[in-house]
């Protein structure tokens, strides 16, 4: 089964220390003295690395495992209050140390208030379509609450359905039964974005087709080239919107998708299928796919408790920290990566594995409750995982803050919303919260070199 949050390339990075005998760039190794820093640039674009208005971004690479890079200039115009955001993107070689660093991934932090009108945490849920990993970490518990108990084990059961032609996503009596009476999620299992065809249904009714150059001339059908297909492009990228009003079943572009897909170039693939709707009563997708070979699924949950665990200190109006007083966003991003990986952070001498140790100013929490719940979670039952640890701090707990990390598929057409997403040599596409306890929050979404600018 597809839970594998990643292939070859830890999610949530925890950086490894510099191996012995490394110069370190900011020294000249000849003469011993700084180098003078370099100077600011200002840029005027739209990308990921140019600013805008009440924004503050930061064009610089994350940090690599057994490596330091050149930090690039700052870009964009500074911003403060609640909704501030910070992006750090590695762009192209500056100096040739660059040259052999690890691809560019990319991190971009915002904070905001839970109860604001104007918070959109939720939004970037359901902006996230496909999830295989949900983990929340809460400092000072040692057990769970039983509406926590309750939310978990309601986060509902999904479906594998085999050998499952494309066709049958687009006939409108699959429509109308579930895509437009709720939300119908749709994944192709076991695919391999970088090397196989593969197809994703999103709740706002899109049908997404990501094939190989020789399936997209057979089938014929309207699409555009992969933007991470290089100068010679060997994949498409097709878009079908199934709720589109002349999308009917008289019209020509029903006709002329249903013939590409069921006796042009006929797709069929193992599907994982999730519905959520509204209380609306209809058929069940088990019941509609009865004469296929359909599985139902359950998500597989986890806990445990972590003793003696070192804590970063947070300040939940400060993203970037201050020396002696508090941690920054991307400490506490590589710290969460170290725990969820169970990287030891004891820094001892004897150690090959890892030297990487927690961040300071730290405090030792006597136990720590970990919950991990892989599967394939929709973003509607995330929400409400979310809103339950918001409540969590509705009674008073020793507890300054918690966290929720989601990762998305490896190999899914896409990351957030709509934009195309590619494997490269991870596949990272992830986000998590940090909620405190005066429901004040912290929202880092990071993705790999293959992978649009998070929204």
């Amino acid at each position: 089964m597809h839970t594998q949050p990643l292939r070859g390339r830890c999610p949530i990075r925890a950086e490894l220390s510099e191996p012995a005998g490394t110069e370190s760039p900011g020294r000249s190794p000849a003469l011993g003295t700084e180098r003078p820093p370099r100077p600011r640039r200002r840029h005027g674009g739209s990308g990921c690395a140019a600013g805008t208005g009440g924004r503050d971004l930061t064009a610089r690479p994350l940090p690599s495992p057994l490596r330091r890079v050149w930090p690039l200039p700052v870009a964009g115009r500074g911003g403060g209050g609640r909704g501030r955001r910070r992006r750090r993107k590695g762009g192209p070689g500056m100096l040739p140390a660059q040259l052999g660093r690890a691809p560019r991934h990319l991190l971009v932090c915002e904070r905001g208030h839970t109860r604001h009108p104007r918070s959109r945490h939720a939004a970037h849920v359901r902006d996230h379509a496909y999830s295989c990993r949900v983990s929340f970490l809460i400092p000072e518990c040692g057990m769970l609450p039983e509406v926590l108990k309750s939310t978990i084990a309601d986060i509902g059961e999904y479906y594998l359905v085999r050998n499952l032609p494309v066709h049958e996503l687009v006939a409108h009596e699959f429509i109308d039964a579930f895509v437009k009476k709720g939300s119908c999620y749709a994944l192709t299992y076991k695919t391999k974005i970088d090397q196989d065809n593969t197809a994703a249904l999103l709740p706002n009714g899109k049908l997404i087709l990501s094939v190989d150059k020789d399936t997209y001339e057979e089938l014929g059908l309207q699409g555009r080239p992969s933007q991470y297909s290089g100068k010679k492009v060997m994949r498409y990228i097709v878009t079908i919107d199934l709720t589109d009003a002349g999308f009917h079943p008289e019209s020509k572009k029903h006709n002329r998708v249903l013939w590409a897909l069921k006796e042009k170039k006929p797709l069929e693939f193992d599907f994982l299928l999730a519905w959520y709707n509204t209380g609306a009563e209809g058929s069940t997708l088990m019941s509609y796919f009865s004469k296929n070979q359909i599985q139902t699924l359950k998500p597989k949950i986890t806990f445990s408790t972590l003793r003696d665990l070192q804590c970063p200190v947070l300040q939940s109006n400060d993203l970037q920290g201050k020396p002696e007083e508090s941690c920054s966003t991307e400490e506490l991003f590589e710290w969460l990566g170290a725990v969820l990986n169970q990287v030891s952070l004891d820094n001892k001498s004897s150690s090959f594995l890892s030297t990487y140790c927690c961040p300071e100013p730290n405090t030792v929490v006597e136990k720590a409750f970990l919950c991990t719940i892989t599967g394939f979670i929709i973003p509607e039952k995330i929400i409400q995982l979310l809103e339950q640890l918001c409540c969590y701090f509705g009674e008073p707990k020793l507890a300054y803050w918690l966290t929720l990390t989601v990762h998305g598929f490896a190999d899914s057409p896409v990351s957030w919303r709509e934009n195309e997403h590619g494997f490269h040599k991870g596949g990272e596409n992830l986000y998590n919260f940090v909620i405190f306890r005066n429901l004040d929050y912290w929202l880092q979404m990071a993705v790999g070199a293959h992978d649009d600018c998070p929204p």
